[in-house]
């Protein structure tokens, strides 16, 4: 299997995992008055379908034991139920996500939930895989935290102060951040255990958690949503075939950074991999600032926010890159 021989091709696949991360919305973008419930089945089943496709590529090169259907055959089961377990639990924080962003808006799901989701991923992923140094890290994680609140509050300026921010949506988004934060500890586990998966492995075991998570989670929603009404399979099956394509597009995307990340976090450890992938909101802004407009007009205070939500970025991810060598 492919799998990086030099800290500065794992760097490199966790950035193009951040990138990922925080680009396959706009796929979702791009659809008009469509529901999320019905965009994230297509989703669910491109992020799978793309982990199947890397791990018979990428993940099966030259053959031998770590090859994936070898892995499959010799790797633990309980391993495996571990990544689905987190596949299961990464979807429905990410569907809660959404819905909190939908409630209370970016300025305030973002830092609650992406803030929670960092810290606590780092930090159980670290107590079980304790790869790196814990100063380096702690501090880069610091400077994560910190352009999360800052992009919050660059959202907050854009939309004026205005946003309404009731109790059920805080809510929804710290359960979200807390599901959020606990995938990653699950990962480490697959990939650390006697008998472990290759990332290639995980990938598609977490995908399939994914996809499963759906009958169940996402099912329920469509009937008792958290915002609007109820919606049935009948805008599924009317929606325009442009819209499945973007939907498949969104999971190929978001699949493709998250088996990069596994494959990274081999090399240099969930912790360190988690940590920069989950700096995905500055990609997202980046989008919204160079691609949407959406603060085309926006007043000083906010610029200045965006700029310091990018320096520290740039500095967590030095710090964290450091905490490898440290």
């Amino acid at each position: 299997m492919f799998a990086p021989s030099t800290f500065g091709v794992a760097l490199l696949m966790t950035v193009l995992s951040t990138i990922c991360w925080g680009s396959f919305a706009n796929t979702f973008k791009l659809t008009k008055q469509y529901r999320f419930e019905l965009y994230y089945w297509d989703y669910a089943i491109g992020i799978l379908l793309i982990a199947l496709v890397l791990a018979f590529t990428m993940g099966s090169l030259a053959g031998g034991p770590d090859a994936f259907i070898a892995n499959l055959g010799t790797a633990a089961p309980m391993n495996i139920a571990y990544a689905a377990i987190g596949g299961f639990i990464f979807n429905i924080a990410n569907v809660l996500l959404i819905a909190g962003i939908e409630i209370v808006g970016l300025a305030v799901a973002f830092p609650i939930s992406i803030g929670i989701a960092l810290v606590e991923g780092v930090v159980l992923s670290y107590i079980l895989q304790p790869k790196g140094s814990a100063g380096y890290l702690a501090v880069g994680v610091i400077m994560a935290v910190v352009a999360v609140l800052l992009i919050g509050k660059a959202y907050g300026e854009l939309q004026g102060g205005k946003q309404a921010v009731s109790r059920k949506g805080v809510v929804v988004c710290v359960v979200s951040g807390l599901l959020m934060g606990t995938f990653a500890p699950f990962v480490t586990k697959a990939m650390t255990a006697e008998r472990p998966l290759t990332p290639y492995t995980v990938g598609v075991a977490f995908t399939f958690g994914a996809l499963l998570c759906c009958f169940f989670f996402n099912l329920y929603l469509m009937k008792h949503p958290l915002v609007g009404g109820p919606v049935g399979f009948d805008g599924y099956r009317n929606a325009p075939a442009s819209y499945h394509a973007l939907g498949l597009l969104g999971g190929f995307v978001w699949g493709v950074g998250t088996v990069f990340n596994f494959v990274a976090a081999s090399f240099v450890g969930v912790a360190i991999s988690y940590a920069i992938g989950q700096a995905s909101p500055m990609i997202a802004a980046l989008w919204g600032v160079f691609v949407w407009g959406e603060f085309r007009g926006s007043s000083g205070r906010a610029r200045l926010y965006l700029v310091g939500m990018f320096t520290s970025y740039v500095l967590a991810l030095v710090l964290i890159a450091r905490a490898y060598s440290g």
